[in-house]
């Protein structure tokens, strides 16, 4: 048996911590201490119980091996996917990934179904407990749970950055109640990564948002428009921002409601470059026949599915100058064959770039796995929402508790 080493790809920005006022994990003694991690465990799992991505899962190795090899009895929780409050779902079960996470770090890792009660655990040992939102009272950050939480360790680290931005019994309460509660290294890392992303970034700064949805980033791409030298906006959002300036766009995915706010945003100071060259479908599917055609060509039955070669030339352009890049979504329908060569490209644009590059998000990582780019981007941030909300601005309310206890 073995364990992996802590994972040092990453060791920039080691000072961007030091104004916050929470304990971190690696400052604590935790020889014979019952240490709670809060991990994002949240992974994709297939018909078969097969996990099909594995990276929220290596990027908490460094924690656990940490934690570990200082001697610490270390429990590990996590949700997985939407359970119904309550109620247990099989298909949902952390089991398996118990099993695959010990097949990572090379040694046992025992897997607990009823554990909110305590259960006992040997010496120096690794345990995953049972998803936390088949309890009642997780997603409304009840009190009692998150007491019974607590008392099940002398120390709780929260390194789950992905989950910071949900005030949760798992991720918010427990760290009100436990004895001692802190940042554990992945958590750490995030924070100094796009706290110095933000607030010193090498310019020009580039930010590419994309997905189908405005609405679901509209805070962010207003706030970014405001930092930013440079602001690439993709999918339907490109869509709407498209059918804001008076341009045809067929039956292209888009936000009617939004489209005065995508004007808004449009006369930000950023610069924002729209696709003068698209790539069009007849049909939403994997099959559909992909043509290219000048913006000034969209048909009434045409959809956009993605940004045309002239267009990505510009991008390319903008990607070759930048000094900082955050991505956060796709260009285009990348999950179609057909479809997916502009989110291609620019992956490995970013990924080829000198600038220092933080990606972040579900489809974006989703993205960088099919592409096989992972390696070269500067850092990949596990968060999605948390991600864009603390781009923004906002206070992560498990992030604010930890502050809120200080370093007592």
């Amino acid at each position: 048996m073995g364990i992996l080493e802590p994972d040092v790809r990453y060791d920039g920005c080691n000072d961007e911590c030091k104004g916050l006022a929470m304990l971190n994990m690696e400052e604590l003694e935790l020889r014979d201490r019952r240490v709670l991690i809060r991990e994002d465990f949240n992974v994709p799992i297939n018909d078969k119980g097969e996990i099909t991505d594995d990276s929220r899962l290596k990027a908490s190795l460094a924690t656990i091996t940490k934690a570990y090899l200082a001697g610490a009895t270390v429990i590990i929780m996590s949700h997985l996917g939407r359970p119904k409050e309550g109620q247990s779902d099989s298909s949902l079960s952390l089991e398996a990934v118990a099993g695959k996470l010990g097949s990572l770090l090379d040694m046992p890792v025992g897997f607990e179904k009823n554990w909110i009660n305590g259960f006992k655990t040997e010496h120096q040992s690794i345990t995953l407990v049972e998803n936390v939102r088949f309890l009642t009272g997780e997603a409304s950050n009840d009190s009692s749970l998150a007491k019974k939480m607590g008392q099940l360790c002398d120390i709780f680290v929260n390194d789950a950055f992905a989950t910071s931005h949900r005030a949760h019994a798992s991720t918010h309460g427990v760290a009100k109640y436990a004895v001692t509660a802190c940042c554990g290294p992945l958590m750490k890392k995030e924070i100094e990564v796009l706290t110095k992303a933000l607030n010193r970034p090498e310019r020009p700064l580039v930010a590419i948002v994309g997905g189908a949805k405005v609405s679901s980033k509209l805070d962010i791409i207003n706030s970014l428009a405001k930092k930013v030298d440079h602001l690439i906006v993709g999918g339907g959002i490109a869509n709407t921002c498209l059918k804001s300036e008076g341009f045809e766009i067929g039956a292209s995915l888009y936000e009617e409601d939004m489209i005065e706010i995508a004007a808004q945003i449009m006369k930000s100071s950023a610069e924002i470059p729209l696709p003068e060259e698209v790539v069009c479908g007849k049909k939403f599917t994997v099959e559909a026949t992909a043509q290219i055609k000048s913006i000034h060509e969209v048909e009434e039955d045409d959809m956009i599915m993605d940004v045309g070669p002239k267009s990505m030339k510009s991008i390319k352009n903008i990607i070759k100058n930048a000094g900082t890049i955050l991505w956060n979504g796709p260009l285009g329908v990348f999950e179609f064959k057909n479809f997916a060569d502009g989110t291609k490209e620019l992956a490995e644009q970013i990924a080829n770039s000198q600038a220092f590059s933080i990606a972040g998000g579900g489809d974006t990582l989703a993205a960088i796995s099919n592409f096989s780019v992972a390696e070269k981007i500067s850092y990949i941030s596990t968060g999605g929402g948390a991600f864009l909300e603390f781009i923004e601005g906002k206070k992560l309310p498990a992030i604010e508790i930890l502050e809120q206890r200080g370093t007592d």
